[in-house]
């Protein structure tokens, strides 16, 4: 695990079973009350976004926030469930117009961003009538009729919803699992995986899944949007295992989403898909969202080996300089008969030699003018080590040449 990984916070019990009880398999939803009374289900998908397109558009009005508008689209989304679009004997028909605004009221008191009743009439007008700079009186019928029927239809959401109001947003959920995975401050992963569950609020996918797998599945779809790979943990466990998210479900989210993004409208009046569709067999496309932990590792020590190599330097260094004689490590004569102090672990010579080394060197001299001379008035020892040590440090003759220049001046 990753060092700015934090501890992921647990599913609340409470949570997950109050929402469990509003999950639903595909044919359990193509046989909801306005299927059965003869509306087509691509008809009833469209109300359904068109409804959300309504909550959208008056949220933005009245600038409440995200997490508010998609409570308000999970209030429709279930109220739908339980009643009809479709007017039948003895039973009024439930607009998704009406119904949208009296979500969007009771939402902004569940997430506790309420709004002046006034206001919420008046946005609901203007996006009725689409005209956003529309005079709306307290005294006209419409300002009215948008009021009855608000305050009217949320008694019967609440009762459609059993008074059920336990909901837990994706957007909290998909946060906690960026800073879990340390990618929150990657702008267009964040980015984009709000955006699919903005995107999401259009379909019946939290009639289908949980908010921890619609937020599971966005993430996913925002790594492979944006080429990101999230590292396994030190166990080898992706990250859709360490969340405790099932890849098959994510995948099946997935593609429940990618309904929104196909049959795309174009300019030339054709209909073109744009989104690729995830194998939910397991295969293929999960990689581009994984980076495992044997690479990972390899990356981290790739990462560290520069400090590794400096100390693996320094020990070598160490090692060459014991390996030495004093007279090679510590001083080296010239051709002027001077010492000059060296470093043999950095290279760095000094400018000048110390008073011991000078009187060292004295002490040389002497010795060499009562011993054996050679041709360069050096004694046979010491012609040897010169031979030897300009072998050695041939590389920085010129080096020595200007360190000669400074110690004769």
């Amino acid at each position: 695990m990753s060092p700015s990984r934090e501890l992921l916070a647990l599913p609340n019990e409470v949570l997950m079973m109050a929402e469990s009880q509003w999950i639903f398999t595909e044919s359990e939803l193509a046989r909801t009350p306005s299927i059965l009374d003869g509306l087509p289900p691509e008809k009833e998908r469209e109300n359904r976004g068109k409804g959300v397109n309504f909550i959208f558009q008056v949220g933005i009005m009245l600038k409440l926030p995200q997490v508010t508008l998609a409570t308000a689209s999970v209030l429709l989304h279930r109220f739908f469930v339980r009643q009809s679009m479709v007017e039948a004997p003895g039973r009024p028909a439930f607009h998704y117009y009406s119904m949208a605004a009296t979500s969007i009221f009771l939402a902004t008191k569940i997430e506790e961003d309420c709004r002046k009743m006034k206001e919420l009439v008046v946005a609901c007008v203007r996006v009725a009538q689409k005209d956003p700079r529309k005079l709306v009186d307290e005294q006209d019928k419409e300002y009215w009729r948008w009021k009855d029927n608000i305050l009217h239809n949320e008694d019967v959401l609440l009762e459609a919803l059993c008074f059920d109001l336990t909901l837990e947003p994706p957007y909290k959920v998909l946060f906690e699992y960026l800073n879990y995975f340390g990618e929150n401050d990657n702008r267009r992963l964040r980015n984009s995986a709000w955006a699919f569950i903005n995107d999401s609020c259009m379909t019946t996918l939290c009639l289908q899944f949980s908010s921890r797998t619609i937020a599971a599945s966005a993430l996913y779809a925002a790594a492979k949007h944006c080429h990101t790979e999230i590292p396994d943990d030190q166990e080898g466990r992706p990250w859709w295992e360490v969340i405790g998210i099932d890849i098959r479900a994510i995948k099946q989210a997935c593609n429940s989403l990618a309904a929104v993004y196909e049959h795309v409208q174009v300019k030339n009046g054709r209909d073109i898909s744009i989104h690729e569709r995830t194998p939910e067999d397991g295969s293929g496309s999960t990689t581009k969202t994984r980076a495992r932990y044997s690479q990972t590792a390899q990356d981290e020590q790739t990462a560290t080996s520069g400090v590794i190599g400096d100390d693996e330097l320094g020990a070598a260094e160490g090692s060459l300089k014991r390996s030495r004689s004093p007279s090679e490590t510590h001083s080296r004569p010239t051709v002027n008969g001077g010492i000059q102090g060296t470093d043999a672990t950095n290279g760095i010579r000094e400018a000048s030699p110390s008073g011991d080394e000078r009187s060292q060197g004295e002490e040389k001299r002497r010795r060499t003018a009562n011993g054996s001379v050679g041709i360069n008035g050096a004694t046979d020892d010491d012609t040897t080590a010169n031979a030897a040590v300009k072998n050695e440090h041939e590389g920085h003759a010129a080096d020595d040449i200007s360190e000669e220049g400074e110690l004769e001046a």
